[in-house]
């Protein structure tokens, strides 16, 4: 091969294996004979991967560089001939290539996986923030080897396989000469490292599991499907690498009392007919009640509520600011709902008295008052019409 193998590969004499990989890339690209059948372009193919099994080994591009002849008998068959290193590293991007190193071994040590728990909590531990105590069953490091996985006194040792380099060399022989791919080492499993003695505490995985207790702080104004992230708190990885984080989603118990709707809390509270046609004072509890504090802390545990005399059943009462505290400030509203109850036993005196209010107030054979629902846009638009 008379060309300039640097020619060849179209780079400067001083590129470095990141630009020399780039061009035969690109090349190999363009002269493949999966791509380019062409005889030609087959034969630059093989020059081209020639040069760069040259220039991509330090010790034979420094021969070539000093002029000598690398392959001790010529390219491209002639002699002893020349290997291709991994074809599929120039189409699909692979870090592997021909003397200038592999992937090389892989570490141990990883980082573990996230891991998740449900817990429930009450509205009010929701509603004001709580911290409470979670048992979790996950994988620690291991304290009698420190998470190398090797017994006490002992340690990983270089695969006699691979050298410690955690790739193994596969060579076939194909039309274009041979080609030489690098895989994980078998031995190792791509390592690099075996361990001779694995520790008996963890069977040399570096980690063992392991049930802690945690307290895990709930902000004030978290809802049903709310994650609280304890950050590496999860699992610990092989090798003892650094734990992944632990997700605490929280779900809110149901309340007797109160339901929540965003940050707004409903409930609904009964008076009976007189009450609600008289009008009366009712005391009902907050929902800091359910919190356990002491006596005389000044937490607000009740309020009264004003029903004014003609309140109807549905009536609905908006209190700012009694609701649940949000997450970035602001507190919603208590939303009370009036039932007013009809009585359904009267004995006969009661029975009388109600005669005699429905005398009082012409209402003894009351016809009734039908009234739609729900009107319709023409509805709407014939009594808008109506009123002009």
């Amino acid at each position: 091969m008379s060309q300039d193998l640097y020619e060849l590969l179209g780079v400067d004499r001083d590129a470095d294996d990141a630009t020399l990989k780039k061009a035969y890339r690109k090349l190999a690209r363009q002269l493949h004979p999966d791509v380019n059948p062409d005889p030609e372009s087959q034969e630059r193919f093989k020059q081209v991967s020639a040069a760069y099994e040259v220039l991509s080994d330090p010790q034979k591009r420094a021969a070539y560089d000093r002029g000598g002849d690398p392959f001790g008998g010529g390219f491209g068959g002639q002699g002893a001939g020349f290997s291709f290193t991994d074809i599929m590293d120039a189409f699909f991007g692979g870090q592997g290539g021909a003397g200038g190193g592999g992937r090389g071994p892989r570490s141990r040590v990883r980082r573990g996986q996230d891991a998740l728990i449900r817990l429930e909590v009450e509205l009010a531990e929701a509603a004001f923030g709580v911290a409470r105590e979670i048992k979790v069953d996950t994988a620690v490091r291991c304290t009698t080897c420190g998470g190398e996985g090797a017994a006490p006194g002992s340690k990983p040792v270089a695969c006699e396989t691979c050298h410690g380099q955690g790739e193994v060399a596969h060579v076939q022989r194909s039309f274009l000469g041979e080609i030489r791919t690098l895989r994980p080492c078998p031995a190792c499993r791509g390592y690099g490292s075996v361990i001779p003695d694995p520790c008996r505490d963890c069977a040399g995985d570096g980690r063992v599991r392991s049930r802690r207790t945690l307290t895990v702080k709930i902000p004030a104004g978290v809802d049903t499907g709310t994650r609280v992230q304890l950050t590496e708190q999860g699992e610990v990885g092989p090798g003892g690498g650094p734990a992944g984080d632990l997700y605490v989603e929280i779900h809110v118990a149901p309340h007797d009392t109160f339901t929540r709707h965003g940050g707004d809390l409903h409930c609904t509270v009964s008076v009976p007919m007189t009450a609600a046609a008289l009008g009366t004072t009712l005391t009902l509890p907050t929902l800091e009640a359910d919190l356990e504090q002491g006596a005389g802390s000044g937490v607000e545990t009740e309020f009264e509520l004003e029903v004014p005399a003609g309140t109807q059943s549905g009536h609905e009462v908006s209190l700012r600011g009694r609701g649940v505290p949000g997450l970035r400030g602001g507190r919603g509203d208590l939303v009370v709902s009036v039932a007013v109850e009809t009585p359904t036993k009267l004995d006969a005196r009661q029975q009388e008295l109600l005669r005699e209010l429905a005398q009082l107030r012409d209402e003894e054979q009351p016809t009734g008052n039908v009234r739609p629902t729900h009107k319709g846009f023409f509805g709407r638009f014939r009594d808008a019409f109506s009123a002009h």
